[in-house]
């Protein structure tokens, strides 16, 4: 069960109230910054850790656009879009008699209090004012999703040539061995190291656990064929294009 801890009370609750109920998740983006794109993509991992669960979401956004630059809110949805993040609605009063069993808001540290559930997420440092400005854009989009997820999501994070140049690191090796191992035969994900991935994500969804996890296997004495099919399940909610290189090199 996904438990997530509310920024309003300090208290942890679960993100989904009834099984299989309908969860409205709602992002308030503060623009098209680096700080917007991880307040959205904080909220598109809560979406996927709901539905690998069996959750049924409703996702939902309202960005606070530059009203002086009319594209912001285009640049948001295309910037998200690179980073393969999924369409989000326009958010929209739900009115009485939602079908909603839960409402989870995703927002920036400090920011108002509002009805549902509050999951904070600390802002993004780069060279100018904390959050502002164009996020760097790497040749590959899914480095800046990484240096973006690889911190807990309470943490500040300064986004700079250190951090993206660890996340491509990372997604090179990881994409080379997943290719290697993916020739070998398949194994099924070992049960114990199954339930490590669950019992992080489902712990406030703690990525940096994930990652851990991931790190831990990867040089283990687990078969290759496990291990390829580790890092398929974890991608599920990472999002970060691990099988891509698979059959290149045929």
């Amino acid at each position: 069960m996904l438990r997530i801890l509310d920024a309003r009370t300090g208290e942890t609750v679960d993100a989904a109230r009834a099984r299989r109920g309908l969860v409205r998740v709602h992002a308030q983006v503060p623009g098209s910054g680096p700080t917007g794109l991880r307040v959205l993509l904080v909220a598109d991992v809560l979406v996927r850790a709901l539905e690998i669960g069996g959750s049924p979401v409703w996702a939902t956004l309202t960005s606070a656009a530059d009203p002086a630059d009319p594209g912001d809110g285009a640049r948001l949805r295309a910037s998200a879009a690179d980073l393969g993040i999924r369409p989000f609605e326009d958010h929209r009063d739900p009115g009485p008699g939602s079908a909603a069993s839960q409402a989870v808001d995703i927002v920036v540290s400090g920011a108002a209090a509002t009805d549902g559930v509050q999951v904070a997420v600390a802002p993004v440092e780069t060279g100018g004012a904390c959050g502002t400005g164009v996020a760097p854009a790497p040749a590959d989009p899914t480095v800046l999703r990484l240096a973006l997820l690889a911190p807990g999501r309470d943490r500040p994070l300064r986004l700079d040539a250190a951090a993206l140049d660890e996340a491509e690191d990372t997604l090179r090796r990881w994409r080379a061995a997943v290719a290697g191992w993916a020739t070998r035969p398949s194994k099924p994900v070992p049960e114990d190291v199954r339930r490590r991935l669950r019992a992080a994500w489902e712990d406030d969804l703690d990525v940096p656990g994930v990652l851990d996890v991931l790190r831990g296997v990867e040089n283990s004495d687990i078969a290759e064929g496990a291990r390829f099919e580790t890092y398929a399940y974890a991608d599920r909610l990472l999002g970060l294009e691990l099988t891509r290189q698979i059959g290149a090199s045929l």
